[in-house]
């Protein structure tokens, strides 16, 4: 029984055999009956490993669990590590930091419940960092080489390695066989992954491991108002990952004020709620219920009352009152303080991490090795004066302009299909409506007991909308990812640049082409009784929507609350019936540390794409339509509190350790922030002018009200035209005129049925509305963005120091070295003289002694 628990536990372990080298990646694959090219590929591989330095051990697969997969265990040795850390210019530490993190907050014992533990905040001490050179190993802090590289920076060596090794033999130089990517895609290996740093099990997780500490600060949801801890994430995912977690954190913490904004304005629509005369004038039987209105489509639909719309008008008062006008105004200027907050903390993440000067690293050295097989043309660098592959000029077009074209075709397809969805709501409203009794003394007309037939279509509608977004949105992703491998990117951060870019664009139109329609299109082209405008033409008949008669805002308000909200608990679910199902799968027996990272998920190079992606759309949803729902904030804040701990959860016990990456900043995804945020404010603007009531009650409130006290009475009758039923003699009605939405003259008047003064005038005061707004919150933005700096003036100054001191650092290590050297060919007097003091620079006195035994 000892002997079997001795063994469970050697498997159970990051070393290999000999508990003395350390298991830096994992390779793994089947025994198939029919693989003899995929055995060959696979000595081809592993001997080009060796070669390149690597020590690898194989565990069999009789070992195995089940008894089909071999494991190949591989370890970087000190030489190879201090190698490629040269190449790739790895920064190192050379010296303890003398720097102080800053001055003691005020207040500071008011955070202290939302802080972690300081050995959590900060794993290890600050250091001075240089770019490793392999030819001043005594340079640096190197106390013990088995620990000087840390785990995250191993496997990313290793990886780098293994993403270049071929698989070909040396007498055939088939430069296309490179890669582990492209062995795994063809099934040579089964899956290529480092390992984490102690097993899954969580309860039985040792205190000193960082796993455990991240599952326990981080991963778990009682730990929802604690602070993150950023440095332990970046320590052991890398950059990369800490960077998203690090701008999700603050979105979320962002989004907590803008939510009680929303909150504030919610209440005063609740607490104005019985001042709402025009509500009252709609639900007044004497009045609302007095008026007649014009059928809304030809044939089905019946005359109604306008007071069958009284609980829509209330629900409307709640998100179209003045209050939004100022919410609207208030999440313009919110968007540009989370931008230039986010660029500060940025500004302070890249001086800690050591990514100041990453950008020439990211373009010369992670150069992606698709690119450098497929492309076969050589050119001369200018630069580096060094032949380099290359994309000619005529194939690049060939494939940006195929990209291109896939592209534009799939946005039209999204167009094609909110066209049928407005076909539907067209068809489908007359289907609702004549449900409804044909009488027109009915007091009040529902499909059911509170649905009116506009709100039964608009959520049917936004729901089969919600279907085919999600139904495109599934293809697309493959769509896009091949256009992208297509046009053969240079270096992984341009991919990811591309193929963010042409998603984003696709997902805009997807998620948000129904809420512009809904916001800028409906009811605003419908004509009036007696020549109605038809969506294709007459003899469709198929008439232009008309907005309900409490307004087009509170449509909005249903699509952007169906498709938001759709979209957060569909991916909610998503990922909680996919984790139930992995950890169902998943072994409680103990074994091999490698078996148990094997049958986690797998974390693909664009895992991390897909997580940004669903944050900006929900960005895009709380900016772009914000005045019609105030509350976006609010949900977002609560959807986002949940999200980071089940992406911690699931990076902590779901996903196989990523290969760590270094990114920063957020990529391509800020320059689309930017474009959202300015095209937020011109959206608001628009729905505030043209979808929401307010312009109209406040020219009526201000201009028109008849009486010398400014009130809201009256309105309703304003507000509606008059059309003159027995101009139809095929109809009959009990009453001679009919009621519209619109301002228009009566009939018998010499301009009868085309627009009134009051129209211009309105138009006038909503074009003025837009021009106000839109100066008052971009003056606003760009005073705020010149106000504060992108980078911390305490930021600028570490650097500036930083740099001063690894300068200085760096030339009396060059002089010392120098002192050594010549100290050696020199007589023993003056090398007594010149080894006093082994940190001293040479004096001029010796610098001339020097010059002359030289001579």
């Amino acid at each position: 029984s000892f002997q079997t628990d001795r063994l469970q536990q050697n498997k159970d372990t990051v070393f290999f055999r000999d508990g003395v080298r350390r298991i830096d990646f994992i390779l793994s694959y089947l025994d198939d009956k029919d693989g003899e090219k995929k055995q060959e590929r696979r000595r081809e591989f592993e001997a080009n490993l060796k070669k390149a330095g690597l020590e690898l051990e194989t565990e069999d697969k009789s070992d195995s669990d089940d008894r089909k997969t071999y494991f190949l265990k591989i370890h970087a040795p000190w030489e190879v590590l201090a190698t490629y850390a040269d190449v790739l210019k790895i920064k190192v530490p050379f010296k303890e930091s003398d720097i102080p993190h800053g001055q003691d907050v005020p207040l500071e014992w008011l955070s202290r419940p939302f802080r972690l533990p300081e050995k959590v905040m900060r794993p290890q001490p600050d250091y001075f960092t240089s770019p490793f050179d392999k030819d001043k190993i005594d340079f640096f802090l190197i106390k013990n080489r088995d620990t000087f590289v840390p785990p995250s920076t191993r496997n990313r060596i290793v990886y780098y390695i293994l993403s270049r090794c071929p698989y070909y033999k040396e007498d055939r130089k088939e430069t296309d066989k490179k890669g582990i990517k492209r062995l795994l895609n063809n099934g040579t290996y089964t899956s290529a992954f480092p390992l984490h740093d102690v097993r899954n099990s969580c309860d039985a997780l040792p205190t000193s491991s960082e796993r455990y500490h991240l599952y326990k600060n981080w991963a778990g949801f009682l730990c929802f108002y604690k602070e993150q801890p950023l440095n332990l994430i970046r320590k052991y995912y890398g950059e990369k990952i800490g960077i998203y977690f690090a701008w999700l954190g603050f979105y979320t913490e962002m989004l907590f004020f803008a939510a009680v904004m929303g909150v504030i304005c919610f209440t005063y629509g609740v607490l104005s709620y019985d001042d709402n005369l025009t509500s009252k004038e709609i639900c007044d039987p004497s009045i609302g219920g007095s008026i007649v209105m014009c059928p809304l489509c030809d044939k089905k639909c019946s005359y109604w009352k306008l007071n069958s719309t009284c609980l829509s008008s209330w629900q409307s008062h709640l998100f179209d009152n003045e209050g939004t006008v100022f919410f609207a105004m208030f999440m313009g200027i919110w968007v540009t303080l989370f931008l230039e907050f986010w660029k500060r903390r940025q500004a302070q993440l890249e001086y800690e991490w050591d990514l100041v000067d990453f950008e020439e690293e990211q373009q010369q050295l992670q150069i992606r090795p698709e690119f450098e097989t497929k492309c076969t043309d050589q050119r001369l660098n200018r630069i580096t004066q060094e032949m380099e592959p290359y994309l000619p000029l005529p194939k690049k077009c060939g494939r940006f302009f195929l990209s291109g074209v896939t592209v534009l075709f799939w946005m039209l397809l999204i167009v094609a299909c909110i066209t049928g969805v407005i076909v539907y709501r067209l068809a489908v409203y007359a289907a609702f409506a004549s449900i409804m009794k044909d009488s027109p003394t009915k007091k009040i007309h529902l499909v059911g007991s509170l649905i009116t037939p506009q709100l039964a279509t608009s959520v049917t509608a936004s729901f089969i909308n919600f279907v085919i977004i999600m139904i495109l949105n599934f293809f697309y992703e493959r769509v896009a990812i091949w256009i992208t491998d297509m046009e053969i990117p240079k270096t992984h951060l341009e991919y990811e640049n591309k193929l963010t870019m042409k998603m984003f664009l696709f997902q805009f139109v997807n998620y948000y082409s129904s809420c512009f329609y809904v916001a800028f299109f409906k009811g605003k082209f419908v004509g009036y009784p007696g020549n109605y405008t038809y969506m294709f033409g007459k003899y469709s008949r198929l008439r232009n929507e008309e907005c309900d008669p409490g307004g087009c805002l509170i449509e909005l308000t249903t699509q952007l609350v169906i498709v938001m909200t759709g979209k957060q608990v569909c991916g909610n679910i998503q990922e909680a019936l996919l984790n139930w199902w992995c950890s169902r799968k998943a072994r409680k027996d103990q074994y091999s540390r490698w078996e148990q990272d094997h049958d986690l998920q797998n974390f693909s190079q664009l895992g991390l794409f897909y997580e940004y992606l669903e944050m900006v759309i929900q960005f895009g949803f709380i900016t772009l339509f914000v005045a019609s729902f105030p509350l976006a904030p609010l949900l977002a804040l609560c959807n986002n509190i949940l999200e980071v701990r089940v992406d911690a959860w699931k990076f902590t016990t779901q996903f196989r350790r990523p290969v760590a990456a270094k990114a920063h900043n957020i990529g391509a995804w800020q320059e689309i922030l930017n474009v959202v945020a300015i095209l937020s404010v011109v959206t608001n603007a628009f729905i505030m002018a043209f979808t929401s009531d307010m312009i109209p009650r406040l020219v009526y409130l201000y201009a028109y009200h008849p009486g010398s006290e400014a009130t809201m009475s009256g309105y309703i009758n304003n507000s509606l035209s008059v059309y003159d039923i027995s101009q139809i003699p095929l109809l009959s009605t009990p009453t001679c005129c009919l009621r519209y939405r619109d301002y228009r003259y009566p009939p018998g008047h010499q301009r009868q049925y085309s627009h009134t003064m009051q129209f211009w005038h309105i138009l006038a005061a909503k074009l003025a509305f837009i021009i106000i707004m839109e100066h008052v919150v971009f003056v606003v933005k760009f005073f705020v963005a010149w106000l504060i700096p992108d980078v911390p003036s305490e930021v600028k100054a570490r650097i500036k120091r930083e740099r001063y001191l690894i300068q200085e650092y760096l030339h009396n290590y060059e002089v010392e070295k120098l002192k050594m050297q010549l100290s050696q060919s020199l007589n023993p007097n003056l090398r007594s003289a010149l080894t006093t003091n082994k940190h001293d620079v040479l004096s001029e006195y010796n610098i001339q002694l020097l010059e002359k035994n030289v001579i």
